[in-house]
Formats: structure tokens, C-alpha cells, sequence
């Protein structure tokens, strides 16, 4: 079931970021978390595991109408770009795109985390940077730490290395969350530094 993000603050709204294979086999997952801790965002869930098949197409498949905008989206980007494809059917390219990812996201250990705080899910976004890393900007997690692109993957048959998954919405983070995590598992603890960032007045400071 969907875990609801807090509804009394802003700075309660959570964001799922995983670490991906590729991540994980870089040995990326600290300069990933300093990414984040950085900001100002609170890690409150995290767990180190092997993704199943069920999982996997469980957690791109929480929107219905997944395949088929994926789909649609690759049909459009190759009309654009003037290329020949095999089939126009969204559903089909939709298919082989999930079939990438599960192959792609059970290849090894990914990093699960759970991350709260102010627009968490828009600033995530804005620090993980774009899908396509070739076009991320510098500064960016995917900008800086790969340089994987659609055209590489798509040659090789297979799902862009980007390091991370970002939840794109706070809807779809909620229903990620709920799918990841046990409600059990998600912390609630007070950092120091949220005093500086959420105290009105900052009226703590002085002794």
C-alpha cells in the first residue's frame, strides 16, 4: 500500500532515490548520499538488496499506462530524429524497455533510500540531474558521473546506465515508497541542522 508523505509540513515530503547497479559497481553510493546530505535532505529508510524480477516490474509498472508512454515516447523520438523502426506499436517498444530495465536492475546490489525534507522530490530531480547523462548538466549526479547516452544504449540493446532513479512526482514517490519500504521501516528522527533550516526566526542560536 501507498505510505502518504506527512501532511503538516513541507519539510515532510519524501522522495525514493535508488542506487542503481552500475551505481553500486562504481562505488558511488557515498559520493551519491554527500550529494543529497548536502542540500540539507534527511535519509529516514535505507537498504542494501538484489531487486527480483516481480519487484522490478512491480516498481515501473505502479502507473498502468507505464508501457505504453514509454513506448509512445521512443516512437516519437525516433520520428523526430527521421529513423526506420520495426513496429509502431507502443506497446510493443513499451515492452522491450521494461524487459532492458528488469534485466538491467537484477544484474546486482542497488541502494534503496528513502529521503525527506522541503520539495524533496523537485530537488532530487534537480540534483540527479536529466535520464540521459550525455545530456545532464555539469554539477549534476548523472552530469558528472556517467556518460552513457540513448544513442550507446539503444545500439547495444540495452537501458541507459544513469547511475540513479529519482521519483518524479510526490504522488509517484508515495506509491514507490509503499512498494520499497515497510511503514516499520521509515525513521522519524530530528537532525541538528533542522533547526537551522526550518526555524522560523532562528531564534535557537544565540545562548
Amino acid at each position: 500500500m501507498p505510505i502518504p508523505s506527512h501532511p503538516e509540513h513541507y519539510r515532510f515530503e519524501r522522495a525514493l532515490v535508488v542506487i542503481k547497479p552500475d551505481g553500486v559497481q562504481r562505488s558511488l553510493i557515498g559520493d551519491v548520499i554527500a550529494r543529497y546530505e548536502r542540500v540539507g535532505l534527511k535519509m529516514v529508510a535505507m537498504r542494501m538488496l538484489i531487486p527480483n524480477d516481480a519487484l522490478v516490474r512491480a516498481h515501473y509498472q505502479l502507473d498502468p499506462e507505464w508501457i505504453r508512454k514509454v513506448g509512445e515516447k521512443l516512437l516519437n523520438s525516433a520520428k523526430e530524429r527521421g529513423m526506420e523502426l520495426d513496429s509502431q506499436d507502443p506497446l510493443e517498444h513499451g515492452e522491450r524497455i521494461l524487459l532492458r530495465l528488469v534485466r538491467y536492475m537484477t544484474s546486482g546490489p542497488v541502494v534503496a533510500m528513502v529521503w525527506q525534507g522541503a520539495h524533496a522530490v523537485d530537488v532530487i530531480r534537480k540534483i540527479t540531474g536529466g535520464t540521459e547523462p550525455r545530456t545532464s548538466d555539469v554539477g549534476t549526479v548523472r552530469g558528472d558521473f556517467m556518460l552513457d547516452s540513448y544513442t550507446m544504449a539503444n545500439a547495444d540493446e540495452r537501458s541507459v546506465r544513469n547511475i540513479v532513479h529519482a521519483s518524479g512526482t510526490v504522488e509517484e514517490a508515495n506509491a514507490e515508497i509503499g512498494l520499497w519500504f515497510t511503514e516499520k521501516e521509515l525513521l522519524q528522527y530530528r537532525l541538528v541542522q533542522e533547526e537551522i533550516l526550518y526555524d522560523v526566526n532562528l531564534d535557537g542560536l544565540l545562548e
